[in-house]
């Protein structure tokens, strides 16, 4: 999964893609680099991020989900807001990726009366203060049992299994501590038998790791992200698409040696 961010203030790289065209431009590179998704998003969830209102949410992210599903692009809308991704449905978004897990009301419903998928994502608490003071009894037990709540409720309201995502959301209302035993015990999650999504790419706990700034992780980020998929990891969602299918490549290639196919 490819990022495009269409915004001013991403922790990464807010504003760089501010502008349609060049998200646009960016897209069509990720896809041919390799991405299978492209995970579009037009406000910021960074730790503080401001919140934008629905309206220039969608002026931001339509043209480019437009334009790359149009192309024939399989893409996913990143947002929380249930008009967003109605709009975004709309537009040819064939995946729902909310950070709050379709709690908003009406979020819900929006999707279950589409076909998309959707990616459950667990944060504690709001962007806006999410990194102020988490804390948890068993952070991989209580992620966990929130996770399968949330698909729970999305079999209530008619989204088949075979629809969902789930993503333990690194970084997400998480100490270094709390991300480290999440991605230690990814497997944990792996057994709630729904493929999990790993978002590692270029967060601070990279950072508190290595010293490293933004623009310096995807090295980081690559052996992360390879440590995730040891774990069970079936999707990764990262800003260097041609890195990470290269260590991907390599990875894919050891295993088949060792299976004997």
């Amino acid at each position: 999964m490819g990022i495009v961010n269409v915004t001013p203030d991403s922790f990464s790289d807010g504003g760089r893609l501010g502008d349609a065209q060049a998200a646009i431009r960016h897209g069509f590179k990720l896809q041919e680099q390799g991405a299978d998704i492209l995970d579009v998003g037009g406000e910021s969830t960074r730790p503080g991020a401001a919140t934008v209102p629905a309206a220039e949410e969608i002026r931001r992210v339509l043209p480019v989900i437009e334009a790359l599903a149009g192309y024939g692009c399989v893409v996913s809308i990143d947002t929380m807001k249930p008009s967003v991704m109605q709009a975004a449905l709309d537009a040819g978004a064939a995946m729902v990726n909310d950070v709050m897990a379709l709690r908003v009301p009406g979020a819900l419903e929006r999707v279950a009366a589409s076909d998309a998928a959707v990616c459950l994502v667990h944060m504690q608490g709001e962007p806006q203060r999410m990194q102020q003071a988490p804390s948890y009894t068993d952070v991989v037990e209580e992620v966990g049992q929130f996770l399968q709540d949330r698909v729970a409720a999305c079999e209530t309201a008619g989204i088949g299994r075979e629809r969902m995502v789930i993503d333990p959301g690194f970084g997400f209302g998480k100490t270094l501590a709390h991300n480290l035993a999440l991605l230690k015990h990814l497997s944990c999650l792996a057994e709630l038998g729904l493929p999990v999504l790993a978002g590692l790419s270029r967060k601070s706990m990279l950072g508190a790791l290595t010293g490293r700034s933004v623009d310096e992780r995807e090295f980081s980020g690559v052996a992360a992200h390879l440590m995730a998929v040891a774990r069970g990891a079936r999707l990764l969602r990262v800003h260097n698409v041609a890195a990470m299918r290269d260590a991907l490549a390599i990875w894919n290639a050891v295993e088949e040696q060792e299976n004997g196919t």
